[in-house]
């Protein structure tokens, strides 16, 4: 690999990772501040608002997320604790257990949503044109990024 594409690629890598944690400091201020959540709980509930019924298998939430089982455990804990999730165990299998979003979770996950999206917003309107933030977004999926959650575990994870 040439000398030149590499350095490159070096400095666009370290770019993108301190965007990326800048924009994820300003959504966690944004998110605490309005509605006592981090970005990290606001990805839970994103999740769980997409899947269908609104619940996820804990391993398929801890897959989609990016965390161990027992980290989701341990994250969701706060949220059941506030009123936005709650444990539901399956009928037929005692193992299995669902993280549910709650009517109130789902209510709230509006509000966050739009605290989100004027983050997201002021974030790139500052900055970029809308054809630019559509070829990022092309580019970041081309790497692998993804966007908001389809509710499909299978596809989330790939």
């Amino acid at each position: 690999m040439n000398g030149s594409h590499s350095s490159d690629a070096l400095d666009t890598a370290l770019r993108l990772a301190r965007a990326q944690a800048v924009l994820a400091k300003r959504l966690d201020s944004v998110l605490a501040h309005r509605h006592g959540i981090s970005y990290a709980d606001f990805q839970v509930l994103l999740h769980l608002g997409a899947a269908p019924n609104g619940r996820m298998r804990r391993v398929d939430l801890a897959r989609a997320v990016g965390l161990t089982a027992s980290g989701v455990t341990r994250g969701l804990g706060p949220l059941e604790r506030i009123g936005l999730v709650e444990r539901e165990k399956d009928p037929r299998d005692a193992r299995i257990a669902y993280a549910a979003l709650t009517a109130t979770g789902r209510e709230r996950l509006g509000e966050m949503t739009a605290s989100a999206e004027e983050v997201a917003d002021d974030w790139f309107v500052s900055s970029c044109t809308a054809a630019e933030v559509a070829t990022l977004s092309r580019l970041l999926t081309a790497l692998g990024g993804r966007g908001r959650p389809t509710g499909d575990p299978v596809t989330e994870d790939a």
